[in-house]
């Protein structure tokens, strides 16, 4: 697919046809990353980021374990994780 660069404003800009947002499950006012390499750019949706007090956040620390999840509290450190041991959701 070919698309013009246009002026718009001081800077330039490629339109994207509304398929291809579609297509790539994205919308305008979304955020995307650039990336240059050799052969030209590299757009792609933008990751969220989100913050531990956030993801935290949505922990109801009155629900029961998962059972997939109840031999992990007592798991032993494997790698550079938070030690204690305890789940973060109980202490939230």
């Amino acid at each position: 697919m070919k698309l013009s660069i246009q002026k718009w404003g001081n800077s330039a800009a490629v339109r994207l046809p509304a398929a291809l947002l579609d297509q790539l499950g994205i919308a305008a006012g979304d955020q995307v990353e650039v990336e240059i390499r050799p052969d030209g750019l590299m757009l792609k949706r933008a990751r969220p980021r989100y913050l531990l007090a956030e993801l935290l956040a949505q922990c109801d620390a009155r629900l029961p374990t998962a059972e997939d999840m109840e031999g992990w509290e007592d798991a032993s450190a494997a790698g550079k994780e938070a030690q204690g041991g305890s789940n973060p959701c109980r202490n939230a």
